[in-house]
């Protein structure tokens, strides 16, 4: 869908053409945009990835 969107097709059509959610396509477009990637995982900061490694530590 994002390579769609980059290569110019409007973004309504492909929300009314795939039954996508706007927010969903809003979201792959702006983690392919920072990453490259797709996985929530994969997209966040570091300080991100420490707070969820000490709160796992805490538990």
């Amino acid at each position: 869908m994002v390579k769609f969107y980059q290569q110019g097709k409007l973004r309504g059509e492909l929300v009314r053409e795939y039954d996508l959610t706007p927010s969903a396509l809003d979201r792959w477009i702006s983690q392919s945009g920072k990453s490259g990637l797709f996985k929530i995982k994969d997209n966040r900061s570091l300080k991100e990835n420490e707070l969820i490694a000490l709160r796992k530590e805490l538990k």
